[in-house]
């Protein structure tokens, strides 16, 4: 059965086209990895099928009384609300059904017979929903959901006022599972979770009996809960039926069949324009000639899509650093409360360490008291000599109107324009993209335009929080390159083994050191 059809959709932003003349069809059941480059248009074809974009040309058309689930990381959570509010919120189609079923029992009194043998059957249909969608259990439901993707750990009383983006991603994910849609649209629904609650989520989709369509540059995850895949690139959409390793072995034969019929159709049409060249004159091959030009012009040409910029990152290394590079001395991290225990840790250079272990245990405060942005609780940091730091935040709270070019030379206004944009470009970003303001690129675009800043700064320590969050395959493969390359000093947060396993020299889990509790 047919979910969603979308028919010769078209959209773009400006000159910029982003899709052309797409259509895709929606089965129940489905469970599809919706993949491709960043800024190919992922997340806008999810904006446009759930009408929070219109297309430019196209038709969108959902089966009848469906229920649509969006991972909306922009959703309005509204101050003096509990998590534990937001999070009942996924059932109040079920407390209103209560609440009409309370009003007609407080009726019931001052009716005819007639009327109350009604009310008596709707109540009891009412009654049979709530049992049958287990009604009396959802505190159970929330505190599984919650406990699975750590929410617990943040507390389900505390103000969603007060959270972090990626605790708000949290409790919208959560919340979007305990509503069970007959469709789930998530949007790298990883990103902010976890090794521990990444396996939870893997097993909720791998046990969903709905369809759901999933972005997601996480490889391992993406395969492990998708049975076809649909390819983004040049404005086209292409389905593949399998998982993501398939869909390579395919698509790379399917390029070099392409690439092989192009160059045979190549020397063909070199070979009758040579030809029609050098008979069309004479009157006697004139004839030929005009048969292959009518050959050349019949011929369906093939066309090879245009090479997408490959990302080159190239850390700038500055001098050799002190030898020891960070100590702390009975540091107690935190904010009002000590996320840690007295910590006595040495870093020395050369060292590569990655900080690993559960969201909310403190690990991208430990790199901001280290950094000196905020100071511990108790204890010491000193910081070693002739340190040149390189910092990739997790989160750019404020919304950015620069447009990459002028982020760039803010920061760098020494380049000249020629420059700039070359500096963007071997990040990856094509012209279009670095003409754009920032804030209408997607997320792998803007960390893009990040590590550009970080990689023409000569550094010789990297300290690095979440840097894979949107990043595309390609992307993440070259900065995998690049951080095994580079010669200095690396601290770095990740949540994705198998991006960190082959670049850090050791791992500090600092779920070992902290004061919460699993």
């Amino acid at each position: 059965m047919s979910i969603l059809n979308v028919e010769k959709l078209s959209h773009g932003f400006g000159d910029r086209a982003i899709f052309n003349d797409v259509s895709f069809r929606l089965l129940k059941g489905e469970h599809i990895g919706l993949i491709g480059s960043n800024g190919e248009g992922k997340s806008t074809f999810m904006n446009i099928i759930t009408g929070k974009l219109q297309p430019d040309e196209g038709k969108i058309e959902w089966s009848k009384r469906m229920r649509v689930g969006y991972l909306d990381q922009h959703a309005v959570l509204n101050k003096g609300m509990t998590i534990r509010d937001v999070l009942k919120g996924a059932f109040q189609y079920l407390f209103d059904m209560e609440q009409e079923m309370n009003d007609m029992y407080g009726k019931m009194g001052d009716v005819s017979p007639e009327e109350l043998e009604q009310m008596l059957e709707d109540v009891g249909t009412i009654q049979d929903t709530l049992t049958n969608q287990d009604f009396y259990m959802i505190d159970a439901k929330i505190d599984e959901t919650a406990r699975g993707l750590g929410i617990t750990d943040i507390g389900l009383d505390k103000d969603v006022n007060d959270l972090s983006g990626g605790q708000r991603t949290k409790v919208l994910l959560a919340k979007l599972l305990l509503e069970k849609p007959d469709i789930l649209l998530l949007d790298e629904p990883t990103n902010y979770l976890d090794e521990q609650h990444i396996e939870w989520l893997t097993r909720y989709l791998q046990e969903y009996e709905n369809a759901f369509i999933l972005i997601s540059h996480d490889i391992p995850f993406l395969n492990s809960v998708i049975n076809l895949i649909y390819h983004m690139e040049n404005q086209e959409l292409n389905r593949y039926v399998g998982d993501y390793d398939y869909f390579q072995q395919v698509y790379e034969m399917k390029k070099s069949q392409l690439e092989s019929a192009y160059k045979r159709q190549q020397q063909e049409i070199a070979g009758l324009k040579d030809f029609v060249a050098r008979n069309k004159a004479s009157v006697a091959t004139r004839n030929m000639a005009m048969s292959r030009q009518k050959k050349l012009d019949k011929m369906d040409v093939i066309e090879l899509a245009k090479e997408k910029p490959k990302p080159q990152f190239n850390f700038m290394y500055s001098r050799a650093s002190g030898k020891m590079v960070f100590e702390t001395t009975d540091l107690v991290i935190g904010y009002e409360e000590p996320l840690s225990r007295p910590l006595n840790l040495r870093m020395e250079r050369g060292q590569k360490i990655a900080l690993v272990g559960a969201n909310g245990i403190g690990k991208t405060t430990l790199l901001r008291s280290i950094l000196g942005e905020i100071q511990g609780l108790e204890g010491s940091v000193r910081r070693g000599e002739n340190l040149d730091i390189g910092y990739f935040e997790q989160e750019m709270k404020d919304a950015n109107y620069n447009t990459c070019i002028e982020e760039v030379w803010n920061e760098f206004p020494s380049y000249s324009q020629f420059e700039v944009r070359a500096a963007l470009a071997k990040c990856g970003l094509t012209t279009k993209h670095i003409e754009s303001k920032i804030t209408v690129l997607s997320g792998g675009e803007k960390a893009k335009v990040r590590l550009c800043k970080l990689i023409n700064r000569e550094s010789n320590l990297l300290v690095l929080d979440e840097p894979t969050n949107h990043l595309d395959v390609d992307a993440k493969e070259e900065l995998k390159r690049a951080l095994k390359a580079y010669k200095g000093s690396i601290l770095l947060i990740s949540h994705e083994p198998e991006f960190y396993k082959d670049v850090v020299t050791e791992t500090w889990n600092c779920e070992s050191w902290t004061t919460k509790v699993f």
